[in-house]
């Protein structure tokens, strides 16, 4: 059985998805900013992401963490996404309305890559990025990620940006 990590920051604690973490994902999901994402979603398909945010742990021995404040104010999501909708193993997040801008999305995302990177020896990880969500393409490059034009991906349009692990003589 995997074991969900909980990976502290300076700033945050990212820990596994709990019941009580669907209400506000689901609104999320539900709302214009999901546009990026393949929504908005209505809530049973709100439900199928979320579930597949969890089942990835036992199904690679990785996934979504949820993105808390100290003191348990729950702000967004990071994860590593895979599986048949995903041709590499994907780097993604998302940060709830009123959490914009303070730098969270980057400090959680880069803190899961170098996990990813020293618990699963992975070599490489890729974000799928909507060339029209500009501070996801933000995050990306402040974490050192490069634009890969030839990589797979499920949507023809979507950006690729591939990080490097430090094995690679690349690193992010």
């Amino acid at each position: 059985m995997t074991v969900v990590p909980t990976i502290r920051t300076e700033r945050l604690i990212l820990r596994a998805p709990v019941m009580a973490d669907f209400p506000a994902y689901a609104d999320f999901l539900g709302s214009s900013r999901a546009q990026y994402m393949g929504g908005p979603y209505d809530q049973r398909g709100a439900w199928g992401v979320f579930c597949h945010d969890v089942a990835v742990w036992a199904l690679f021995g990785h996934g979504a963490l949820m993105i808390d404040l100290p003191g348990g104010v729950c702000i967004g999501q990071v994860g590593i996404n895979h599986g048949p909708l995903f041709p590499e193993k994907e780097l993604g997040w998302l940060i709830y309305a009123g959490h914009e801008g303070q730098g969270y999305a980057s400090e959680a995302a880069a803190a899961l890559r170098d996990w990813a990177f020293e618990q699963l020896g992975l070599e490489t990880l890729v974000s799928y990025v909507d060339p029209r969500n500009k501070r996801s393409i933000a995050v990306a490059e402040r974490l050192g990620a490069q634009l890969d034009a030839g990589a797979a991906r499920t949507d023809p349009e979507d950006l690729v940006y591939r990080y490097r692990g430090a094995g690679t003589g690349h690193a992010s």
